[in-house]
């Protein structure tokens, strides 16, 4: 393959797009490879088709490599088995729904897990034909209420969606762990550094669930790791170690106390210090029970209200409160909805008014960290007023438990007690044990080996084609731009040829020739308009693993071979220059 710079479909930019917040979506706009049509849709330019194209091939290789068999659905799907599931309410705003012209009601797939199951149910009818996982390459369409970071969170976007169909839990687990094999070679031929994390089943139902992610400061996931053990979690599936129930049986009775001038918890405490000390230790921030009140949406129209309890160190992690509740859609109330609900006296709402739920008719869930005996500071209900020594079980008594509080570096480990740290990252990849809730739905049955009916259990394993582009790009760039690992790169070797000596250009010619004969893809900067640093700029932001330089040097009989990511350079003769750049690229 040989790409002409005097005649690629490229443009470089030398700002960056007003609109760009990540690496990625800033690189990949100026290189050329993407451009902008609407919030969360991008047109693919030749050199990030090629890139896109790239990624995709190595996926296909690695699951047909797996014996996974490619399938195809439409992305037009009816609504009827997003019915059978419940989907087509549960997704809410997230779907894309239009008519066809008769007035039905059709979708644009944001997954395809009916399909899938479907598809099964009208071919295989017998044990004997599982087990089976199939997969696709296609295009979904979610109707994301903030597309942000250019492909890394479009509304139309590019997955791997692979399915596995066993009789039972065990073939499952096998499917599983083939998958997750499969993975781990997949993103290590796209050159991605990765973590594997417990993470949370979600919209998509089901067991055990793991993610891929890569690690990546501008990552919009946050997940946690031990410091000792191997465990880590996406910080939406941390799991809160419970402290043992403390006694109270000497504890103080609840009073209420006057609070003037405390909007805040910083200044509760202080006050709390300064006013009603107690005995054995100074109040922290972490004895005060901070209540927020929140508005839940239901797919369905309706909503409920719902107030968390949470120690007053911390606040609500809305990602981890809206894991917990979905399909339902938090947000926090504001004053006109505060009026419609006169039990919750702004900044001083106490869980003492709340009780049972069918009491108050707002549900009250409190992390789990406040367990029986526990004694807090927290709103009294009245203006100005809070109570203390609120004891939990014996004072109130909440209707639940919720993991809703942000986890804070050196947190417990919720396997071996040691301290967690936090990172971020991207998720690139997300494998579940989906169990039998589509099969139950869509009525997936299988002769068993007794001639008796079986609900077939199912695996989903997806990963990201588009995203990954834009994984890759946020791990593999510099100062100067991007640069490609060599299978994803949209070439081999960049070569520059600089200055107005026509004997530059005719060498090049035959260089770039000599190296496409030996199966290396090749971009030539033959443009004889622009300037020797444009076309250097354009050849490190544009990224590709290789460059070659052909200038001045040429007179002396010297070409200059350059390493993108290590910035190294040597230089070469001409006369050998060939066989030096081929054993470079296939080092």
């Amino acid at each position: 393959m040989l790409l002409r710079m005097s005649s690629l479909f490229l443009r470089t930019l030398r700002e960056d797009p007003a609109d760009a917040e990540v690496p990625s979506h800033k690189l990949l706009v100026r290189a050329g490879y993407v451009r902008r049509v609407a919030p969360g849709i991008f047109t693919w330019l030749p050199l990030g088709y090629t890139v896109y194209r790239n990624v995709e091939r190595i996926i296909r290789a690695e699951m047909d490599a797996a014996g996974f068999q490619e399938v195809h659905f439409p992305a037009l799907l009816p609504r009827e088995p997003y019915e059978a599931t419940n989907r087509w309410t549960e997704y809410g705003a997230g779907l894309f729904r239009l008519q066809d012209r008769r007035g039905n009601d059709f979708l644009l797939g944001p997954t395809h897990e009916e399909m899938f199951t479907l598809l099964v149910k009208g071919e295989y009818s017998s044990y004997k034909d599982l087990p089976l996982s199939i997969y696709q390459i296609q295009t979904k369409y979610r109707d994301e209420a903030r597309p942000r970071a250019g492909i890394l969170r479009g509304r139309e976007f590019v997955m791997k969606d692979s399915y596995s169909f066993d009789v039972d839990d065990a073939g499952l687990q096998v499917s599983y762990d083939k998958h997750r094999a499969a993975y781990q070679s997949t993103f290590e031929r796209l050159g991605l550094d990765y973590v594997i994390v417990s993470a949370q089943s979600g919209a998509m139902g089901g067991s055990a669930s793991e993610e891929f992610l890569a690690p990546c400061e501008s990552g919009e996931d946050t997940y946690v790791r031990c410091t000792s053990c191997d465990y880590a979690a996406n910080v939406e599936a941390v799991v809160t170690p419970v402290p043992d129930a403390v006694p109270y049986a000497d504890a103080p009775a609840a009073h209420v106390e006057d609070t003037p001038d405390t909007p805040t918890i910083d200044t509760l405490v202080a006050a709390a210090n300064a006013d009603h000390a107690r005995p054995d230790r100074a109040w922290t921030a972490a004895d005060t029970l901070k209540n927020v009140a929140f508005l839940v949406a239901l797919p369905d129209g309706t909503s409920y209200p719902l107030v968390v309890g949470l120690p007053g160190d911390r606040e609500v992690d809305m990602k981890r409160l809206e894991a917990v509740l979905q399909p339902g859609e938090p947000t926090p109330m504001d004053d006109v909805e505060l009026k419609k609900h006169p039990l919750i006296v702004k900044g001083y709402l106490g869980p003492e008014v709340l009780g049972e739920e069918s009491a108050s008719g707002i549900r009250y869930v409190v992390d789990p960290r406040v367990v029986e005996g526990t004694r807090w500071i927290t709103g009294a209900n009245v203006h100005g007023k809070h109570v203390f020594d609120l004891v939990a079980g014996r004072d109130f008594t909440p209707d639940g438990t919720i993991e809703a509080a942000e986890v804070l570096p050196g947190d417990v480990c919720p396997r071996c007690a040691s301290a967690l740290e936090l990172a971020r990252g991207i998720e690139i990849g997300h494998i579940f044990q989906l169990g039998r809730k589509y099969a139950e739905a869509l009525d997936l049955k299988v002769l068993d080996e007794n001639g008796k009916q079986q609900v077939v259990t199912m695996g989903s394993y997806g990963i990201g084609v588009s995203r990954a582009v834009a994984a890759i790009a946020e791990q593999s760039f510099d100062e100067l731009g991007l640069c490609w690992p060599r299978e994803v790169a949209p070439a081999d070797v960049h070569l520059v040829a600089t200055g107005k000596d026509q004997a530059v250009y005719e060498y090049a010619e035959t260089l770039a020739a000599g190296l496409v004969a030996q199966g290396l893809r090749v971009i030539l900067d033959d443009r004889k308009q622009a300037s020797p640093g444009v076309k250097f700029k354009d050849s490190e932001l544009v990224g590709v693993p290789t460059i070659v330089v052909v200038g001045k040097g040429l007179v002396d009989g010297v070409v200059e071979l350059k390493d993108r990511k290590s910035g190294q350079r040597a230089e070469l003769a001409a006369d050998g220059a060939l066989d030096a750049i081929v054993a470079a690229c296939r080092a």
